[in-house]
C-alpha cells in the first residue's frame, strides 16, 4: 500500500473518530432541537472551510465558474445533510439515524461512481460494503432498545436517513470531481461546503435561538461547529484527494461504531453480544480496504486524474 493511500484513509478514519462523537455531544444540549443542531454544525464549519479556503477560492475563481453546476449540486447536498441526518437521529434515536445515514452512502457513492465517472466497483469494495451494512444491522439491532419511538416516527427517520446518506455521498463526489477537474482541494472543499454553509444561516437564525439559552448548550454547538465539522471535514477533503470517493464513504462506516462505543463509555448505554460482533465487522471492513487494490481510471477518465487528485490548495 502506497503511503499517499495510507495518509488517506488515516485522515478519513481522524474525520469519522470526531464525527462519531456528534450523537453523543447532542445529548448534554437536549433542549436545543435538530434542525439547530444541524445548521449550527455545518452551517459554521462550511463558512470556516470557505474562509480558511479564500486565497484558494480567488486563484481558482474563473476555474470554479466553470463548474458552477458542481457547486451548486454539492452545496445543495451540504445543506441538506444535517438537516435530515439529525433530524433522522431525533425521530429514529441516535444509534439507528447514525447508521442508517452512514450505511446507505458508501452504496449512494459507488452508484454515483459507476453511473457518472463508469468506474468499476470491484468485489472488494462490494464486500467492505456488505460487511458495514452488515455491522450496521447488528449495531441497530442491539441498541436499539427505546419503546418511546413510535413505528411512525422510525419509518420517516429511517427515510431522512437514507436522503442524508445521499445527500453525504453526493457532496463527496461533487468534491472529489472538482479536483478531478482540475481545482485544488481547499478551494472545491471551501466551495461546496461555504456555499452550503450559507444556505444553513437562515435555517440557523430561525432555529437557533436555544443554542443561547445556556453555556452548556452555546458550548455544544461550539464544539459541534469547530470539531467534528470544521477539523473533520478538514481532514476528509485530504482523504478525498488520496483515495475514491466510494473507499472514503465506506471507510466512514465507522462513524457509528465510534458513536456506539461512546454511547456505551460516556451515556451509560448497554451493548449486547450482537453489537460487538457489529463492531468486528467494522475492524474488517478497515483491513479490507486498508489492502484491496485501488480503482482503475477508466477510459472515460483523463489519465491526469490521479494527478489531479494529488492536488492541495
Amino acid at each position: 500500500m502506497s503511503s499517499s493511500r495510507l495518509q488517506g484513509i488515516l485522515a478519513v478514519l481522524i474525520a469519522s473518530l470526531l464525527w462519531g462523537t456528534t450523537g453523543t455531544a447532542a445529548t448534554f444540549a437536549p433542549e436545543v432541537g435538530p434542525l439547530a443542531i444541524g445548521a449550527a454544525a455545518l452551517g459554521i464549519g462550511g463558512l470556516l472551510q470557505a474562509l480558511i479556503a479564500l486565497p484558494a477560492l480567488r486563484r481558482a475563481r474563473l476555474h470554479l465558474t466553470t463548474h458552477l453546476g458542481y457547486i451548486i449540486t454539492g452545496g445543495l447536498a451540504v445543506w441538506s445533510y444535517p438537516l435530515a441526518f439529525y433530524s433522522s437521529m431525533h425521530l429514529a434515536g441516535v444509534a439507528v439515524g447514525t447508521v442508517i445515514s452512514l450505511a446507505s452512502a458508501p452504496l449512494a457513492s459507488g452508484i454515483l461512481e459507476w453511473l457518472i465517472d463508469r468506474k468499476r466497483l470491484g468485489g472488494w469494495w462490494y464486500l467492505a460494503a456488505a460487511l458495514g451494512i452488515a455491522g450496521s444491522a447488528l449495531l441497530i439491532v442491539s441498541t436499539n432498545t427505546s419503546a418511546a419511538v413510535s413505528e411512525l416516527s422510525a419509518l420517516a427517520g429511517i427515510l431522512l436517513g437514507l436522503i442524508a446518506g445521499a445527500a453525504y455521498a453526493t457532496y463527496s463526489w461533487v468534491v472529489q470531481r472538482l479536483m478531478r477537474e482540475g481545482v485544488g482541494r481547499a478551494a472545491a472543499m471551501g466551495s461546496v461546503f461555504g456555499f452550503g454553509g450559507a444556505l444553513l444561516i437562515p435555517v440557523l437564525l430561525v432555529t437557533g435561538a436555544p443554542l443561547l439559552a445556556s453555556p452548556q448548550a452555546l458550548s455544544v454547538g461550539l464544539y459541534m461547529a469547530l470539531v467534528p465539522m470544521f477539523v473533520g471535514y478538514v481532514a476528509f477533503g485530504y482523504g478525498l484527494s488520496k483515495i475514491p470517493a466510494s473507499s472514503a464513504t465506506t471507510l466512514t462506516l465507522t462513524e457509528p461504531a465510534v458513536a456506539t462505543v461512546l454511547a456505551v463509555l460516556v451515556v451509560g448505554e448497554q451493548l449486547t453480544m450482537s453489537g460487538w460482533f457489529g463492531l468486528a465487522m467494522f475492524a474488517l471492513v478497515l483491513v479490507i480496504i486498508a489492502c484491496a487494490p485501488q480503482h482503475r481510471v477508466t477510459k472515460t477518465q483523463p489519465a491526469m486524474a490521479r494527478l489531479r487528485d494529488m492536488k492541495g490548495c
